[in-house]
């Protein structure tokens, strides 16, 4: 990346800043309260705190839509139906616009990268409650 300019800064840096934010430690009720402003355009719904526009809102929650689970983003689309972001270490946020976000852990793994348990989870949440995005 650095050989092509797309590195603004040393890349041993921003390698240890990536290693840094890819080890942040939460349990599934930090995790969900972290992301509850995605859920509410951009505001905190507790606390009123405006942290992004609604326009920066929307963007966020359709590229976690397309993009939030690797090369499974689409199955999950089509399957959980919500804008959502998993992480390797078997974590999964959702976002359920104007009502909530949700997050499951599972740290076993589908072959994308994904918690699998997690993800079922996340698909029988939405079954049951119609409230996937679809």
């Amino acid at each position: 990346m650095k050989s092509f300019n797309n590195l603004d800064n040393k890349a041993e840096d921003v390698v240890n800043t990536y290693f840094k934010y890819c080890a942040i430690e939460m349990n599934t009720k930090m995790l969900s309260r972290a992301m509850l402003y995605l859920a509410n355009d951009g505001v905190d719904p507790i606390t009123g705190k405006v942290y992004i526009t609604e326009s920066q809102s929307k963007r966020i929650n359709a590229v976690m839509l397309t993009c939030g689970h690797y090369d499974a983003s689409g199955d999950f689309a089509f399957n959980v139906g919500l804008p959502g972001k998993s992480g390797v270490g078997g974590g999964i946020v959702a976002v359920v616009p104007e009502l909530m976000s949700i997050s499951v852990f599972s740290p076993g793994l589908n072959k994308q990268g994904n918690s699998l348990a997690g993800t079922k989870a996340l698909e029988l949440f939405t079954t049951k409650t119609k409230l996937s995005i679809f």
